[in-house]
């Protein structure tokens, strides 16, 4: 009898309607999915973090940088070049010469407040990336520096003085002429190094002491200004003033926000007026409405360029002073330094104003970059 019951077809299943889950299944695979999402949302969280590091770590350090190098905390970031999204020991960069010999054009860039050396590297879809595009097309040596932008900026200024002094000790036959590329921030730190590069020669000279480890002034030719605020910055203005007009009122909730406001980093108040000195944060008044400033004019026998960038088509407009890029001002990126007329006529000042550009698109634009490189080539 068993030789005549039916086999079971194997496709039966698929002849018949769909079964529908019931409430029970229904219920669990749902309470399934919840006891997984903590688990899968750690999972994306780790998985963005990672493949994002290189981003989020820089704002962390430009947000709180100082607090963390404070506590020696190991996401503080160290100033150092870098090189495969690794710090390099300045020995370890193995720069070469021309192959006849002879001294490279070497170029340094630094980013602004919480950036890295990938926007240098990264560049637009359109493959305007100005570090790997300018080592390509004029030979020249391309570092890209790495700092924690929530230090005041005069001391990432003298580590990037001391990094510089170490560079020429240890390569003086490879290193020839030597541009400085700063965006925002970055522009600021470099001012910083060259002021405290050259009161240390002027020390060594009149102590007739050799003023060797200043050695990297000499080489010295460009420094490139991109989008800085030289005369300091009006969104750090206003937070200041925000801050302060909040502790005035003295109310508890006010009180409260304005302590929340103070907590960001040195590097970003330094933004406030464009301290580039110890001196100036160190002074009693640096909080003040209208702080101290000292001077750093530029370095006589350096071309700088101060390159500005406009949200606007014209540049003939208060907007375009007060907003300028979007997040710097063009009266600030001009700088009134530069434009003293008691600058001495060899003293050598080249500006230039890119219209409808904002604060990131000056560091992806074929006409900023055509610029950076005919200077760096020493094209007429």
């Amino acid at each position: 009898m068993t030789d005549d019951l039916p086999i079971p077809d194997a496709n039966a299943a698929d002849s018949q309607p769909d079964k529908q889950p019931s409430r029970w299944q229904r219920a669990a695979a749902v309470m399934s999915r919840a006891a997984a999402a903590p688990f899968n949302a750690a999972d994306y969280l780790y998985r963005t973090g990672q493949a994002n590091r290189h981003f989020t770590l820089p704002i962390l350090n430009g947000a709180f940088g100082d607090q963390l190098a404070e506590r020696h905390d190991r996401r503080a970031i160290q100033m150092s070049f870098r090189r495969h999204a690794a710090d390099v020991a300045v020995a370890s960069l193995n720069l070469q010469p021309t192959p006849e010999g002879r001294p490279r054009s070497t170029v340094v860039f630094l980013h602004g407040l919480m950036g890295d050396e990938v926007i240098w590297q990264a560049g637009s879809p359109d493959g305007w990336r100005y570090g790997p595009r300018l080592q390509q097309d004029t030979g020249a040596i391309c570092l890209y520096l790495r700092y924690n932008t929530g230090l005041h900026i005069s001391e990432n200024g003298q580590q990037f003085h001391a990094l510089l002094t170490e560079l020429l000790a240890t390569f003086p036959q490879v290193i020839g002429d030597l541009t400085l590329v700063g965006h925002s921030m970055g522009g600021l730190v470099a001012r910083s190094a060259g002021y405290y590069a050259a009161r240390q020669a002027a020390a060594g000279s009149a102590s007739n002491a050799s003023s060797e480890v200043s050695g990297w002034l000499p080489h010295l030719r460009n420094v490139f200004l991109i989008g800085v605020p030289n005369d300091g910055s009006f969104l750090e203005q206003n937070s200041h003033f925000t801050s302060v007009v909040l502790r005035k009122i003295n109310l508890r909730p006010t009180r409260f926000i304005s302590g929340l406001i103070d907590k960001r980093s040195n590097g970003i108040k330094d933004l406030r007026h464009a301290i580039l000195v110890d001196e100036d944060w160190q002074d009693p008044h640096a909080n003040d409405l209208f702080p101290p400033r000292t001077l750093v004019p530029p370095l006589p026998g350096v071309r700088y360029h101060v390159l500005v960038g406009s949200l606007l088509k014209s540049a003939n407009s208060a907007l375009h002073d007060y907003f300028g890029d979007g997040l710097v001002g063009a009266g600030s990126a001009l700088g009134r330094v530069f434009g003293d007329p008691a600058l001495p006529p060899e003293q050598q000042i080249s500006t230039r104003v890119f219209p409808k550009l904002h604060h990131g698109t000056l560091l992806s634009n074929p006409e900023v970059y055509q610029y950076l490189r005919n200077q760096v080539a020493g094209d007429k």
